[in-house]
């Protein structure tokens, strides 16, 4: 984007106007490519929201259970369960898609 601030004053069919014209068509078409941004972990996003807005693990318990079943979850030893998902948008608002995700826990790898 540089290169073309320092090129947008050139004149076409010089060299300097050559190259913005390239760059120019080079973003359009970077610009119109869809780019799918994928989901976060949900663990790895209920810990951003926590830690974004200066909450603790015990805020946490309100959405997700006791102090244990909050560590367990946390440290993936006991997956999300369907109550648990429905709670923490309303609380945190984290959306519900990224909760929904299959993600790692020790649960499902046995």
């Amino acid at each position: 984007m540089e290169e073309v601030e320092r090129l947008f004053d050139s004149m076409p069919g010089t060299p300097e106007g050559d190259r913005l014209e390239v760059l120019v068509t080079s973003i359009a078409a970077f610009e119109e490519k869809p780019y799918i941004i994928p989901l976060p972990d949900p663990i790895e996003a209920i810990l951003y929201y926590v830690e974004s807005r200066g909450l603790s693990r015990r805020d946490l318990e309100q959405f997700i259970g006791g102090r244990a079943r909050v560590s367990e979850i946390l440290n993936r030893k006991r997956p999300l369960t369907i109550g648990m998902i429905r709670k923490l948008p309303a609380g945190l608002g984290i959306p519900a898609e990224v909760l929904l995700q299959p993600y790692s826990s020790e649960d499902s790898a046995a």
